[in-house]
């Protein structure tokens, strides 16, 4: 997962431009030649994509119209386009009303759930290539025999935990990133290096935190100078790359795409530690015996893995779906179990197709044009007004800025001569977390049909911006909106109108689906049959706007979000749902006393909120 990208990041040998990026390991093709090791690795990986609602997959009717595919497509894409907001839209139109009650952090958490159970609905083959000039539906059978998931859909963290250090396997392949039962943690640039760090330092120098530079995750360049991996813990493609050297060095590349996203991830590495600190100091709290060497050390990290989890299992399910689904659904779920979700034969999970590739997009339309990010990047304005939203895939490790002009250019590893992040890009937390805050750009835009320009824009960057990428592949790539649309029909995910019947939620009416659109959001809508046949996606955006004011997800959205998540987790026989108090989460407590069961808590005990 060290090469795995998000949007487009595996392609189709024939794809167009294909062949001029599959260069580096940048991007792996359909098709290449793998060692047979890493093959046999890729394919014990697998777990199945299904539907939520296996019935519908015999009737056609549950889907978008089939007979005539250019012309939906057409539709689509007319769609995408029209879902996005005019570039100063917040600024110039007092009818607009962005925010939302979600503070902003929730957008980046579900990102962080997302990566952590799936990968690879993106993947440019027949059963993903929504590039292809004639693509038409994939029948349902076909779909679930040749798409595979390459994450277990569990919410084990396996995206952070990886094959685990080499306490407990010698022989794995992730054992870089931990020493003992620690992970390793980046430290941020702090130097008068050329050019200069500008602003104020981040966190300030006083108070518990006062030095306190761990705040970026792990980078290829440093590790190898300072002998802590070597050059054969990594893949051939990132080896003598100097290009790729501000990389992280973790469990899964798409976490280091944009900087919010990666000091979340940061945050787990710490988190984890953390409990490993309070473990050794009070062993008999966790339920070990103290000692000393390696099997102690197993326990240890076992006990504190354990425990990340199942924290992060619990936040997952009381703080962020009850703070992002409709009231109530949630407890109506966990109180009688999911009515849909079952597992496949022999007992095996899946991940729902209606969920990945549909309902848990919605995150997409909480993003923000630009955030109040720390005192630097923000209100205070020591370095700019504000952290847009290139500017925070900029600064990452894999980060690409992508200039206007004919051809485009392109910017990469963008520490501007830093090894690691520099320190006024560290995130201050409570301008993310706060519920309470007074301010609106502290949250997350509202959960309706309407995307940021930075989501389609030129200026947008990792998806569609390797260089050589054919010009029409790249605008696709990086149109989130177009292509959620046209992976829902290439994947013959059945519409929001099928799934409400099915599910027994009241559907929305002509009238709810084209209240408060533009004229161009309504032409399309009309012109692809799309009012009366829904694609999901926009369905559960719509329900949103409509009947929550955009402040949850509404009924439909939230019951095939939150059957999901519980039905995953009740079907794993280690989750916080099935483990009767084995996992000792309650010994992890704030400094007042108080268990941790918030991000905010999470944040606070991680080391990382003020």
């Amino acid at each position: 997962m060290l090469f795995l990208k998000h949007g487009g990041h595996v392609l189709d040998d024939a794809a167009q431009g294909a062949q001029s990026v599959a260069k580096k390991g940048d991007v792996l093709l359909a098709g290449q030649a793998l060692p047979k090791d890493e093959v046999d690795k890729l394919r014990q990986m697998e777990t199945p994509f299904d539907y939520l609602l296996p019935q519908l997959k015999a009737k056609p009717e549950s889907r978008l119209p089939e007979a005539d595919p250019p012309a939906v497509v057409k539709a689509l894409n007319k769609l995408g386009e029209a879902m996005v907001d005019a570039a100063d839209a917040e600024q110039t139109d007092p009818k607009v009303e962005v925010n939302s009650t979600i503070p902003a952090v929730y957008t980046y958490w579900g990102q962080f759930i997302d990566h952590d159970l799936t990968a690879n609905t993106d993947r440019a083959a027949v059963t993903g290539d929504v590039t292809n000039p004639n693509l038409r539906p994939v029948p349902p059978d076909t779909v679930i025999k040749d798409l595979k998931n390459l994450r277990r859909p569990t919410l084990d963290l396996d995206s952070v935990y990886g094959d685990g250090p080499a306490i407990i396997d010698e022989d794995s392949k992730d054992a870089g990133f931990y020493v003992g039962a620690r992970f390793r943690i980046g430290r941020n640039s702090d130097n008068p290096a050329t050019p200069t760090i500008p602003g104020v330092r981040i966190p300030p120098g006083k108070g518990v935190n006062r030095d306190d530079l761990d705040r970026d995750l792990p980078r290829i360049g440093p590790l190898l100078k300072s002998g802590d991996i070597t050059e054969d813990v990594l893949p051939e493609g990132l080896k003598n790359d100097p290009s790729k050297q501000t990389r992280a060095f973790i469990g899964d590349l798409r976490n280091d795409e944009n900087l919010i996203i990666a000091q979340i991830h940061l945050a787990f590495l710490r988190f984890h530690n953390a409990v490993v600190d309070r473990i050794e100091a009070n062993p008999r709290d966790f339920g070990l015996w103290p000692g000393k060497g390696r099997r102690f050390q197993a326990s240890v990290f076992h006990c504190a893995r354990d425990v990340t989890r199942q924290i992060y299992q619990r936040i997952s399910l009381h703080d962020y779906l009850r703070t992002v689904t409709f009231p109530g659904i949630l407890d109506k779920v966990l109180a009688v179990g999911p009515k849909h979700y079952r597992p496949l034969r022999g007992h095996e999970i899946f991940m729902p197709l209606e969920y990945s590739v549909a309902a848990f997009r919605f995150g997409h339309t909480m993003v923000r044009r630009a955030y109040d990010h720390n005192r630097n990047f923000g209100k205070e304005a020591n370095v700019t007004d504000e952290a847009s939203f290139d500017l925070l895939f900029l600064f990452t490790g894999n980060g690409f800025q992508r200039g206007r002009g004919t051809p485009p250019t392109i910017t990469r590893n963008p520490f501007l001569g830093q090894p690691t992040l520099p320190f006024n890009w560290i995130i201050e937390w409570h301008r993310f977390t706060d519920k309470a805050s007074t301010d609106d750009t502290h949250f997350a835009r509202k959960i309706d049909t309407r995307l940021v320009p930075p989501l389609t824009d030129p200026g947008m960057v990792n998806e569609g911006n390797e260089p050589g990428l054919d010009a029409t592949l790249q605008t696709l790539l990086k149109h989130l909106a177009r292509r959620n649309l046209l992976r829902g029909y290439l994947l013959s995910i059945p519409t929001g109108q099928a799934m409400a019947a099915e599910m027994g939620v009241a559907k929305l009416e002509k009238e709810e689906l084209e209240r408060g659109n533009t004229p161009e959001v309504n032409a399309a809508l009309n012109e692809g049959g799309f009012l009366e046949k829904t694609p999901l996606w926009y369905y559960v955006l719509k329900e949103a706007e409509v009947r929550a004011n955009g402040n949850s997800l509404g009924e439909l959205g939230s019951r095939i979000v939150c059957e999901t998540i519980v039905g995953l987790l009740q079907n794993d026989r280690n989750s916080i749902l099935n483990d009767r108090g084995r996992a000792p989460v309650n010994a992890v407590r704030l400094p007042n006393g108080d268990p941790v069961v918030t991000i905010r808590d999470f944040l606070e005990f991680a080391g990382v909120a003020n």
